[in-house]
């Protein structure tokens, strides 16, 4: 089972003192396996949005510390900025992001929510799937009447934090309150308009939002009416740094209301108001398939191909929501995956061509044939997609991009998965020769080291023979290419077809040899056969496929 990885996303009270900021997020970052992903100033909202990321126990450790900082030096009585707070760390989600669930994650807020009452003095409301009480689940139920309200809420029986002291005494009149949750990722996300209108903005934002407004009936009493958007809830602002007026959107559930739907209907409303969109802002990070569903979904209305690579999809989610209207956005700073991302894991693949072949060439069996044949079938898939994409954009076949689209995002993740492969070979070496270095003194010992041969011999194995199954797989992209694609392009496919019967081949050797070294016989002979089996089917499609190139050239 994969490590548990949380997320930390704490809010606090202070967007413009940047050495206040910079010592906040020194108190978290000194934890031991905590890495901080973003730390996102806002000067209008004075207010700073920190990520933390790492196991469950040290991000805690590393929330509590900077809570404490932030009560330090963070004076609430002198604070004023455009977005609702009531402390000087405002809110600190916990969120699950891999090897963990939702309910797992509850305990932690707790725990940590108990802590920082207890040891801090500052009162706590949980909130989201760490409320006591249905009227706590909503945030901003909790932080109703902001900070200046607080003296009246902590009177009031019914609001009695959940932990903390409920009186408004000197401590909490200079930290003010905290809210500690568990929740889904959230994605904060502005809408830029061309107005200066908050009035104006907050209409377009009661448009879309779930809650809606309150609409007065012909009785003079007033009833609320949803919005458009569930998982939604935004306010309008004016940003004076900017000098335009904002959508201000909490996404709670991105895959109820993706961030490409809630900018569309941000266009829709605003348009009806006489109102244009000029650009969008994400306020710290984003998980990458949220930006890749986006550009499918502008892709889709384009009627293009979906079958690009994911930068070009980056490039065109960006652009598509102009989300580098007021800053540079750059994908390897704000998109999770990427800065959770280790270099390593891809080392070779992010070599230019002569430094892959320096390094192949070099005075180590690594890498050698088995990175070299993924790589063989990454081009093979390559050169099928780029048949499939032309083809989608042909003039006079716009009726058919659909089906070129779908082969070129069946070539596109063959070719994505290939490339994985061209380090994953090289790691399966390298584990190998760890293995090898293992002790080898008392017969336990021995035993240890003979086992972890095994195992690491027997990945050795399964990465080329993945290779292999890969490369056949994408012989299909090509020859459907060479069959029905662009005709002056089928010479693209011929030779995408001939680079994965390289792959293949190159990897079936590298099973065999692989094979060679194993002492578990009946393992050895089921892999062997679907080897052959797959080497058969991988010669059999590249002379089908150059029967129909030969024809046609």
């Amino acid at each position: 089972m994969s490590t548990p990885i949380i997320e930390c996303v704490p809010n606090i009270s202070e967007g413009r003192d940047r050495a206040k900021i910079d010592a906040i997020v020194a108190a978290a970052a000194g934890v031991e396996g905590v890495r901080v992903l973003d730390v996102d100033p806002g000067k209008a909202t004075n207010r700073t949005v920190i990520t933390l990321v790492g196991a469950p126990a040290p991000v805690c450790e590393a929330a509590f510390r900077l809570v404490k900082k932030a009560q330090e030096l963070i004076d609430m009585r002198t604070h004023t900025g455009e977005h609702p707070r009531f402390g000087a760390t405002d809110v600190c989600p916990l969120v699950p992001i891999s090897g963990i669930t939702m309910e797992e994650v509850v305990p932690y807020a707790k725990k940590l929510g108990e802590r920082i009452g207890k040891e801090l003095g500052i009162p706590v409301y949980n909130y989201e799937f760490a409320a006591s009480e249905e009227k706590r689940r909503n945030l901003a139920n909790n932080r109703a009447g902001e900070y200046e309200g607080l003296p009246k809420k902590l009177k009031d029986p019914a609001w009695k934090p959940d932990f903390g002291p409920a009186e408004w005494n000197d401590n909490v009149r200079r930290s003010g309150a905290i809210a500690v949750g568990a929740r889904k990722l959230l994605v904060a996300y502005n809408v830029n308009l061309n107005t200066t209108s908050t009035r104006r903005a907050n209409a377009i934002a009661f448009d879309i939002r779930e809650a809606g407004r309150k609409v007065k009936q012909a009785d003079g009493t007033e009833q609320q009416v949803a919005g458009k958007l569930k998982s939604v809830k935004g306010i309008g602002w004016f940003i004076e740094e900017y000098g335009i007026a904002q959508l201000s959107l909490n996404l709670t559930d991105i895959d109820v209301t993706p961030m490409h739907v809630a900018f569309d209907e941000a266009c829709k409303s605003a348009a009806e108001r006489g109102i244009r969109v000029t650009g969008s802002e994400l306020v710290g990070l984003v998980p990458k398939q949220a930006l890749l569903d986006a550009a499918d979904f502008f892709l889709k209305r384009q009627e293009r191909s979906l079958g690009i690579s994911e930068r070009e999809k980056l490039k065109i989610a960006v652009k598509s929501m102009g989300l580098d209207e007021l800053a540079p956005f750059d994908p390897e700073k704000r998109v999770i995956e990427y800065l959770l991302a280790d270099m390593k894991d891809e080392r070779l693949v992010r070599m230019d061509l002569k430094r892959f072949s320096e390094e192949t060439a070099a005075e180590s069996p690594a890498p050698g044939g088995g990175s070299v044949a993924a790589y063989c079938g990454a081009l093979g898939a390559s050169l099928g997609t780029m048949v499939a994409n032309l083809s989608a954009h042909k003039r006079g076949w716009d009726e058919r991009w659909e089906e070129f689209s779908a082969w070129a995002v069946k070539g596109e993740e063959l070719r994505r998965e290939l490339l994985r492969l061209v380090d994953e070979d090289t790691r399966a070496f390298d584990a190998i020769m760890g293995a090898m270095q293992l002790p080898k003194g008392s017969p336990e010992q021995i035993e240890a080291r003979k086992n972890a041969i095994r195992e690491a011999t027997k990945g050795a194995i399964l990465t080329p023979l993945r290779t292999l199954e890969l490369c056949v797989d994408s012989m299909a992209v090509m020859k459907a290419m060479a069959d029905q694609g662009l005709k002056a392009s089928v010479s693209d496919a011929g030779v995408g077809a001939l680079c994965a019967r390289a792959g293949a081949l190159g990897a079936y050797l590298n099973v065999r040899i692989n094979c060679a070294g194993l002492d578990d016989e009946a393992w050895k002979k089921d892999v062997l056969a679907k080897a052959e089996r797959l080497k058969a089917e991988a010669e059999k499609a590249e002379v089908e496929v150059m029967a129909v190139v030969l024809g046609k050239v």
